[in-house]
């Protein structure tokens, strides 16, 4: 099999395109893909995405970031509701272990896949993962600057019904706020021990002493995105200051070390690998991200470096 061209973006299906790397050519990856409420009833790419903006832009919905459909849809909660939610898991959960598969294959003894999870589906990618091959080390939690909440409100909705009892369900919703993300850490088999496993991957243990001396904690908050990270063609682009967090965690900055990204989106991570000296490969199946994939890394190259916010540790 031929070397694995480095510092490229690929389009196309991550489970076809990594068939073509070399097995044991990736040092970390690093990625944030659909989660799994994503894959209720329609395809979803750049088109679908735009449809689902679109209906709740003018619309009283507090979460207008995300699709709507994305977990904060109703429907009446019969048998058939929470069939229909569980096919969903299932087949979300067997899509996981078909990349989870091909990732790896494609990684190195004590390579760490990072895969960023929604706190209904975090369970699922890590089992899924974990079936293929990988073993389960962490779970980081991303807590965000904010979160705003959602779901019904019942004493509203029981007002409005007329309801008598309406003001006895003051304070209760049918969800809590939701101001972290998680992030599934598993990696690659170790080759006997650490030591060997530093000796043939360069890999392995994490960098778990900050810069000014403190241990490493798993829950990872001050970051945010700049002014220029705000990109209306992608929902859900991560600050590149977290993104440079986890490569200092888990890539050390000696050694050839390939970072991957199976679902490359905005071109964070990749953005984020090139800041911090290590070769990338991204793989991305809607076209119409390419354009500003392209354009953040030419932009990185050509010295601008973009502001990092919250880049501790």
């Amino acid at each position: 099999m031929t070397p694995l061209a480095e510092n490229q973006v690929v389009l196309g299906d991550c489970r076809k395109v990594l068939e073509t790397f070399p097995e044991e050519s990736i040092s970390c990856c690093i990625t944030d893909p659909p989660y799994n409420y994503e894959f209720i009833g329609r395809q979803w790419d750049h088109a679908e995405i735009t449809r689902r903006m679109e209906r709740i832009k003018d619309s009283s919905t507090l979460v207008k970031n995300i699709p709507y459909g994305s977990g904060l849809a109703g429907g009446v909660r019969n048998k058939r509701w929470y069939e229909r939610n569980r096919e969903n898991i299932v087949d979300y959960q067997a899509w996981c272990l078909e990349w989870g598969q091909s990732v790896f294959r494609v990684c190195k003894p004590g390579a760490v896949v990072a895969v960023f999870s929604s706190t209904r589906s975090f369970a699922h990618v890590q089992v899924a993962l974990e079936e293929a091959g990988f073993y389960a080390r962490d779970c980081l939690v991303y807590r965000r600057h904010s979160g705003i909440p959602k779901g019904l409100n019942l004493t509203k909705k029981l007002k409005k019904l007329g309801h008598k009892d309406a003001a006895e369900w003051q304070g209760w919703h049918s969800c809590l706020r939701c101001e972290w993300e998680a992030i599934a850490v598993l990696q690659k088999p170790l080759q006997n021990n650490y030591v060997e496993t530093i000796e043939k991957s360069g890999l392995g243990p994490f960098k778990a002493i900050n810069r000014d001396g403190s241990f490493q904690s798993n829950i990872l908050e001050g970051f945010s995105k700049a002014p220029d990270e705000s990109f209306d063609a992608h929902c859900t682009i991560k600050p590149l200051g977290l993104i440079r967090k986890l490569i200092d965690l888990f890539v050390p900055s000696a050694g050839h070390h390939v970072i991957l990204d199976p679902f490359a989106g905005s071109g964070t991570t990749l953005v984020a690998a090139y800041q911090q000296g290590h070769p990338y490969v991204g793989i991305e199946i809607e076209k119409a991200y390419l354009p500003l994939i392209k354009k953040r890394l030419a932009e990185a190259k050509s010295g601008r470096l973009f502001p990092v916010f919250g880049d501790a540790g």
